[in-house]
């Protein structure tokens, strides 16, 4: 093998271009060429590529984004563009693709690999530190750092105003920057979407802190959270998922609790900027690691952090599940919303 392919896909996020600074690095110094592939896998479906060098990936290290640009592209949901991507990779003379990205992009990576034998290794990049078979996805850090340091300033203007703050953060199916953004920026509830929401319960919490003389409270809730719902009795309960989830919440607490609510949706603010120095190191280390993974030809293969370690797993055990919240720390909050 001489030639490495890197690809950047799905959602952008800090600490992308520390894997791709890594992987250039380390796969120069073992003897292969790197051909960075623009645009995730649209490069692939376009020819976009380009040969990536130690000038072009110098200084990239605190840089948020990617420098080879990003898409949403799924690929085998159109079977013409995916015959295009096998046809391109077959022409490009590339041995073997790093594709860097969340379960969207290396589901495609590990279809690919199944269906037409592309040698593929992943890489786990999630704001939401959603992937199953890794304790942490890079960009995690990052994303959580910003959350905290949004919900310290709205701490001082619910103070002043004597408001409720709902604070509607990232994790559609997870809930792990509302669960540790909120415990670290000292929020009152933290609501996710592995738990559903009891309305009345929630406001039960904020009238209590009221009657307590704490005329200001901050909810945190993860954009995915379900609000808990009644149907037919003989169907039992359902779950309402809706988006916008923060101004029903908000909306829900001013009409049962009659106290001043507003509702701050920190958004892709989340997701862009400096990358944290946690994210750049974890990056740089799964950067080497993939190539490793590539040297060795462990194809199939996500790299992963497992109890401080870097080793890896397979892609298709990444992708099984989405990973849940730590129930304990999740106890932990609540010691705190009484």
């Amino acid at each position: 093998m001489r030639k490495i392919g890197i690809l950047t896909g799905g959602a952008d996020c800090p600490g992308l271009n520390s894997v791709i600074r890594a992987v250039v690095r380390k796969a120069m110094q073992e003897g292969f060429v790197v051909t960075g592939i623009k645009n995730g896998w649209n490069g692939l479906i376009d020819n976009d590529m380009k040969i990536l060098d130690l000038r072009m990936t110098s200084g990239i290290l605190d840089r948020g984004g990617t420098i080879l640009g990003t898409s949403r592209l799924k690929p085998p949901l159109y079977p013409e563009k995916e015959a295009k991507v096998v046809e391109n990779f077959r022409r490009s003379g590339i041995d073997a693709i790093i594709a860097v990205g969340g379960e969207n992009t290396l589901q495609i990576g590990l279809d690919l690999y199944k269906k037409h034998s592309i040698p593929v290794v992943g890489v786990p990049k999630s704001i939401d530190n959603a992937l199953c078979g890794t304790d942490y996805a890079f960009g995690f850090d990052t994303a959580v750092n910003v959350a905290t340091e949004c919900i310290d300033r709205l701490h001082t203007t619910a103070e002043s105003h004597h408001r409720i703050i709902v604070i509607e953060v990232m994790g559609r199916y997870t809930g792990w920057i509302a669960l540790e953004a909120g415990i670290a920026g000292g929020a009152d509830i933290i609501l996710v979407p592995e738990i559903p929401i009891d309305i009345e319960e929630t406001c039960a919490l904020v009238k209590a802190r009221h009657r307590r003389g704490k005329n200001f409270s901050l909810i945190v809730v993860s954009e995915g959270a379900k609000i808990k719902g009644t149907v037919e009795p003989e169907r039992g309960q359902t779950l309402i998922h809706t988006p916008h989830i923060g101004e029903i919440i908000g909306k829900c607490v001013e009409e049962e609790t009659g106290y001043e609510t507003r509702v701050s949706v920190l958004g892709h603010i989340q997701r862009g900027g400096t990358p944290s120095a946690y994210d750049r190191l974890i990056g740089t280390q799964f950067g080497v690691k993939a190539v490793d993974l590539v040297k060795e030809s462990n194809f199939g293969q996500m790299v992963s952090l497992h109890d401080g370690q870097i080793c890896s797993v397979s892609i298709a055990e990444a992708v099984r599940k989405h990973k849940a919240i730590d129930q304990a720390l999740f106890e932990i909050a609540k010691l705190f919303s009484d």
